[in-house]
């Protein structure tokens, strides 16, 4: 179909409008001062779309432009996400992705309040219903680890522009605060500092936090493969263990033509009975300022795992020294609470601890979170790794253990364990979770 010079007119114009909103955009995103040709010409596409104008203030959040105009809250859903979108609306998409993020990325400089922290996340919320996801989940789709990382970093960012001790002091502050990996993270790097109500709310947002992820993994354990049916013990010959099917397969060749009926000489059960080998889980954990994530993640998936029946838990924690957790197991808010986070690497004194504990190789699996930057000492620690490896022991190294599956690892090593038939697991804690259920059930 030939397009008139009157549809060709209004496409050409159409282009024009959303340069404009999307040069204003730039603009805004790269420098604090306004530009006023391209904020009254913003002002005059908003306003023939009849959109509100506080569209165009960086000031007003989306979840309060929403509060407000609640028909925008559809419009915002799946906004940027991979899939077809109606002609004709390119400028008020750009008009509203622009709100996006302008609102998530200029989060400008200078100290940043408890309420503006708590503004950014709910902006932040809105940006990944905006890319088709459920507040908090991008992370945890596959494709937007990068982008998932470029979040974290902003969140980190406020989070150390904002005077935590001070909030945490102002019990109405604190109250404004809820938990994220980078508050965690700010929390306890500066525990030692607080004290009092501080230390307080400190303690109450580590716990709350700590319980939130124990319920999703917790949720994801028990989902996991629950090992396997054990064979040697005979089924419970119960009714609720009836196989109907397997019955009346095995009794065909005493089916009656005449009246019709099938004669039962011999009932057949299911199996019920799972195998459940009393196993050593030893979790060797990085507490160097790169692995915060995974001290936190990996704390809180021990414990869950020793609540196991006949499931032996051992947390280790190293940075430049080596920390022995397991009387604390249990509880990962205590254990998070004796640690110290930052530092150097010194695996071989981790794995100096670590040997001992292991009495029954072929019944042991070894968890090592790390990075492996070992600087100096990377030669030592893989051939104390290669010997338990050798011994027998269930060898899983892991790069790292967050939700994205974000992970550095040491080139060397990543090469050693891979030519040892041991490669590096993705740091996604689902993988893990997976690996351990299925040697551990």
């Amino acid at each position: 179909m030939t397009e008139t010079p009157a549809t060709q007119a209004t496409q050409t114009a159409d282009e024009t409008r959303r340069q404009v909103l999307y040069w204003r955009l730039m603009s805004r995103l790269f420098s604090p001062d306004e530009q006023p040709a391209l904020e009254t010409a913003s002002l005059g596409i908003v306003g023939d779309l009849d959109l509100p104008l506080a569209l165009l203030d960086p000031g007003v959040s989306v979840d309060n432009l929403v509060q407000r105009f609640p028909d925008l809250a559809a419009e915002f859903d799946g906004l940027m996400a991979d899939k077809e979108h109606e002609a004709g609306d390119e400028v008020r998409r750009a008009a509203l992705v622009s709100k996006l993020l302008l609102n998530v990325f200029a989060t400008g400089s200078g100290n940043v309040s408890a309420a503006q922290l708590e503004s950014w996340k709910q902006d932040a919320a809105w940006f990944e219903r905006g890319m088709g996801c459920e507040p908090g989940g991008l992370r945890h789709s596959q494709g937007n680890e990068e982008l998932a990382k470029v979040l974290a970093g902003l969140e980190g960012d406020l989070v150390k522009r904002m005077h935590l001790r001070e909030v945490l002091a102002d019990p109405a502050l604190a109250a404004q605060l809820t938990p994220s990996m980078s508050l965690i993270e700010q929390l306890l790097r500066d525990k030692s500092n607080l004290s009092g109500v501080a230390l307080a709310n400190a303690k109450a947002l580590i716990r709350k936090y700590v319980d939130e992820v124990a319920e999703v993994l917790r949720t994801q354990v028990e989902k996991t493969s629950a090992g396997v049916i054990d064979r040697s013990v005979p089924p419970k010959r119960v009714f609720r263990n009836l196989d109907i099917q397997r019955t009346i397969w095995k009794n065909l060749t005493n089916w009656n033509a005449e009246d019709q009926r099938l004669y039962v000489d011999r009932l057949f059960y299911k199996q019920t009975a799972h195998r459940t080998t009393p196993a050593r889980l030893i979790v060797v954990v990085d507490q160097s300022g790169s692995m915060t994530d995974s001290m936190v993640n990996c704390t809180i998936l021990a414990s869950i795992f020793a609540g196991l029946p006949k499931v032996d838990v051992h947390l280790i924690a190293y940075d430049t020294r080596a920390i022995d957790l397991t009387p604390w197991v249990h509880d990962p808010f205590e254990v998070l609470m004796r640690t110290n986070l930052g530092g150097g690497n010194n695996g071989p004194v981790a794995m100096a601890m670590a040997r001992p504990k292991i009495s029954d190789p072929r019944n042991t699996v070894m968890v090592w979170i790390s990075d492996f930057y070992e600087f100096g000492a990377s030669q030592p620690l893989y051939e104390g790794i290669e010997a338990v490896y050798r011994s027998g022991v269930k060898f899983i190294p892991v790069g790292s253990v967050n939700s994205s599956g974000v992970q550095s690892v040491e080139p060397w090593f990543r090469k050693k364990f891979k030519d040892l038939g041991t490669p590096v697991l993705s740091g996604h804690i689902h993988k893990l979770v997976f690996e351990l259920k299925n040697f551990l059930t």
